[in-house]
């Protein structure tokens, strides 16, 4: 049964299969992982139920984010295995007078935690970016939008976008339209999305599914990986600066 399904009317699932959407594209034979946002902004800095975490860290997805994580992990190893290109995305340090804060609607938007030796954009450190990945910061919720990361993908010549992160609501929906924009091939890693709202999550990778990216399982996607020549992007990839953007 898919995450969808409870929250899908009999209607919807006739109107759905009636129009076509919801077909399958398949992995392509370039793929790169994109890891959206995964911070302790939106995961905390330990493992506790959203309730009690999001006292702390105001965007924090809770249990659902620490264990989207350990996915991503099971991922980045599978992918890194086959020397595949890995992409960062997280927010930009916030200023102290809140210019370029945008119109988020939140009413907390900018607080700091104070939690000794965590800071809210810092990727977590179970999935910490290694020397050959690339790690974009950006203010906006496509990690497209402002960053350098269309030309990186351009240049590599990858056709398939493995994307995982968070909120799937929000910014994981927001770069999977965007990588549909530029014809990307998108798959999205279920295991590895979350969010704090949980129809927000299920309807949202229902929605992408239908429409915009195919929405796979971790397992499926590490069978993919182990599918792939010997050597996907050969020379192609030497140590980078961490904060390309």
């Amino acid at each position: 049964m898919a995450i969808w399904d409870p929250y899908i009317t009999e209607r919807d699932r006739e109107v759905y299969a009636l129009s076509g959407f919801g077909a399958n594209r398949g992995f392509g034979t370039k793929p790169a992982v994109l890891v959206i946002d995964v911070n302790y902004d939106f995961v905390g800095h330990e493992r506790r139920p959203i309730l009690e975490s999001a006292k702390t860290w105001s965007h924090s997805c809770g249990e659902e984010g620490w264990d989207g994580v350990e996915a991503i992990r099971r991922l980045l190893a599978g992918a890194r295995a086959h020397s595949l290109p890995i992409f960062y995305c997280t927010s930009e340090v916030p200023r102290a007078d809140r210019l370029g804060r945008g119109m988020w609607r939140n009413s907390r938007q900018g607080e700091k935690p104070e939690v000794p030796g965590y800071t809210g954009s810092d990727i977590v450190a179970e999935i910490a970016p290694q020397e050959r990945d690339m790690v974009f910061r950006k203010s906006k919720p496509s990690a497209f939008f402002g960053t350098g990361l269309l030309h990186y993908l351009l240049e590599l010549g990858v056709d398939n976008l493995i994307v995982t992160g968070t909120t799937t609501s929000g910014c994981v929906r927001a770069s999977v339209l965007d990588a549909f924009n530029h014809n990307f091939n998108v798959s999205v890693v279920e295991e590895g999305c979350f969010d704090r709202g949980e129809v927000s999550h299920a309807l949202n990778l229902f929605d992408m599914n239908a429409k915009y990216a195919d929405v796979v399982g971790l397992e499926e996607t590490l069978a993919y990986f182990d599918k792939l020549p010997a050597e996907v992007f050969p020379g192609q990839i030497m140590p980078a600066v961490q904060d390309v953007a």
